[in-house]
This record gives structure tokens, sequence and C-alpha cells, in this order.
């Protein structure tokens, strides 16, 4: 029986991944063996397919928690940029205020002489 090319796609794109599950890891030497063979039956099939996505939804599961996390602490970092911006402009506007003071100082200290 000619090896399903979902599996043998499957196994490659699999094959790509750094895998340190060690039921994973087993799983895709048994399928590649398999594969190489040309002998992927549908027992092998069912549970490589199984073990890949236990795998790859724990993993995805893991990803997507890590991505909120990043996301929260973006959020964070954008309202500290949004406040110190906001922060800058009045301070800015406290300079030039400041700076019309000196000035209007300077120009009555010159006119009373």
């Amino acid at each position: 029986m000619p090896v399903d090319a979902a599996v043998e796609l499957l196994a490659a794109q699999i094959g790509a991944f750094h895998i340190t599950d060690p039921t994973m890891r087993r799983a895709q030497r048994e399928v590649e063996a398999a594969i190489a063979a040309g002998r992927v039956d549908d027992s092998l099939r069912h549970s490589y397919v199984a073990a890949a996505r236990r795998y790859f939804q724990g993993f995805d599961r893991e990803a997507r928690a890590h991505l909120r996390d990043v996301d929260r602490r973006l959020e964070r970092v954008n309202q500290i940029a949004f406040n110190l911006t906001a922060e800058r402009g009045v301070a800015v506007k406290r300079i030039d205020a400041t700076h019309a003071v000196l000035h209007a100082l300077a120009r009555a200290e010159g006119g009373a002489e």
C-alpha cells in the first residue's frame, strides 16, 4: 500500500520542528521509518496523528498564552510612552511659559533704567 501523501507531508512539516517531547519524537521517528519503508498502516497513521494533535495543541495553547502576555506588556509600554509624551508636552509648555516670563523680566529690567 503506497504511503498517503497527506501523512508524508505532515511528517515533513512536523520534522522541521525541534521536538523535545519524547512521545512525539518517538512517533516522528516511527512514521519517518515507515514512510522510508513505504509501509504506513492505518494503526500507525492513527497513533501518529493523535500524538501530533496532542503535542501541537499543547504547543498552540502555550504560544497563545505567551502572545497574550506579550500583548499585555506591549499595552503597558504603549501606555507609558503615551503618558511620557503627554508629560513631555507639559514640560515643553512650562519651559515656553517660563521663557516668556524671563523675557518679560529682561524687558522690564531694561525699561526701568
